[in-house]
């Protein structure tokens, strides 16, 4: 794949994030998320690092249907991303959205060595244990840049 298709495939991943979560704003209007003047999601800043995290409204989470992975082990002390956990930026560097409470979501950069079969074998990344975004990680990453309508 050219760098220019990678960034095809990232624009369009981020115009349907923006659908997605731009569709959570509209029904969310008339449900409690309205009643507290909170949205469906907020980008706040991860205390004492440069990373920011994605707090979705629970009718948000569900209405991107988030679905989450733990990272595991392999042989030789090796760790494994679930390949569907895997994102791509512009500039072709992976990462993953970790999930390390309830309702938020952080950006990790990984290291691919490698894919086998249904996972990534990480050279570095989140350790073993740790949830990954599986399903709706793209409709992150277009709220996490300030995607609109």
């Amino acid at each position: 794949m050219h760098i220019n298709d990678n960034r095809r495939w990232l624009a369009m991943i981020v115009v349907v994030a923006a659908t997605g979560l731009s569709a959570c704003a509209r029904s969310s209007s008339l449900g409690s998320e309205a009643a507290s003047h909170e949205g469906p999601a907020r980008v706040e800043p991860v205390d004492g690092t440069d990373r920011q995290q994605i707090i979705l409204s629970l009718h948000a989470a569900r209405r991107v249907g988030i679905e989450t992975a733990r990272v595991s082990v392999a042989r030789r002390h090796r760790t494994l991303v679930p390949y569907a956990a895997v994102m791509y930026g512009a500039a072709g560097n992976a990462f993953v959205y970790t999930n390390p409470k309830r309702l938020t979501y952080v950006r990790r950069p990984i290291a691919i060595a490698r894919i086998v079969g249904a996972a990534a074998l990480v050279t570095h990344g989140p350790p073993s244990g740790t949830a990954v975004v599986t399903v709706g990680a793209a409709e992150l990453l277009g709220t996490e840049y300030g995607v609109e309508e």
